[in-house]
């Protein structure tokens, strides 16, 4: 028998004395991330563009985690490094980094805007590279890492009324494979999930569209849109010991949408 089969335990799965720098964390699908990290054991470093944290924080607090919150606009590239030097600061260490920050901005391609290409490809691809960048050599330094970046169905698809979402979600594919490739040796995984079909803000006005709504359901093979707690132990696998082997890998967590 092979021995290390004899050494594998459940708290491969624990997160404890890690320190998570998490993007966009006060609400919707972030503030789940956070949450499910903090259930793990983690610390939580999060980033924010407004000051609406109270009901996160008091969740985070609940669990036992320590939790900083850190405003600043991540579409600026010279507010990167100033984030990840305030999370040394109050923590000393960077161990998990996932960038969940994101917009998303509609309108028909032949009236799509250049300042809502911009803005958009700001925050979802440039604020991820100058991130992970910014981070990537802390943890080769100390040797283990996680990065975890978040795709979306348009990685893989090239959807409607959304060109420069689109666009960015599949640079982030690429941008995770790419870092894979370099940080691997280091023993740092650079992985990405990417949600289906979430009840969250972003889709309220796709899920009051009933005709729209309908034709989604009927795609989906689990036949619901996901509440964004079913993607919380996902989020805990990527960040744990017990991926150390999983590396580029881009998990769909999405009801089978990707494979009807």
């Amino acid at each position: 028998m092979d021995e290390s089969l004899k050494n594998f335990s459940m708290d491969f799965f624990k997160l404890d004395g890690k320190v998570a720098l998490v993007t966009g964390a006060n609400m919707g699908l972030g503030q789940a991330y956070a949450i499910a990290l903090a259930k793990a054991g983690a610390d939580l470093f999060i980033v924010t563009y407004d000051d609406k944290w109270d009901e996160t924080r008091k969740v985070i607090e609940a669990e036992g985690r320590k939790v900083e919150f850190y405003q600043t606009d991540l579409s600026k590239k010279e507010n990167i490094q100033p984030v990840v030097d305030e999370c040394i600061k109050k923590f000393g260490k960077v161990d998990i980094l996932i960038n969940n920050a994101g917009t998303i901005r509609r309108a028909p391609l032949l009236e799509y805007k250049d300042e809502d290409w911009e803005a958009v490809i700001d925050i979802n691809l440039n604020a991820v590279y100058y991130l992970s960048k910014a981070v990537a050599p802390l943890m080769v330094k100390q040797g283990s890492g996680k990065i975890i970046n978040v795709c979306s169905m348009l990685s893989f698809q090239g959807g409607k009324f959304v060109p420069p979402y689109t666009a960015s979600k599949h640079g982030v594919a690429g941008i995770t494979k790419a870092f894979a490739n370099e940080l691997a040796q280091y023993n740092v995984q650079t992985n990405a999930i990417a949600p289906g079909y979430i009840e969250t803000a972003n889709t309220a006005p796709i899920r009051a569209d009933k005709e729209r709504n309908q034709e989604i359901l009927s795609r989906i093979p689990a036949n619901h849109w996901a509440k964004t707690s079913e993607l919380m132990g996902a989020m805990v696998f990527l960040c744990s010991r017990a991926s150390d082997y999983v590396n580029g890998h881009i998990l769909a967590v999405d009801g089978g949408w990707l494979v009807r």
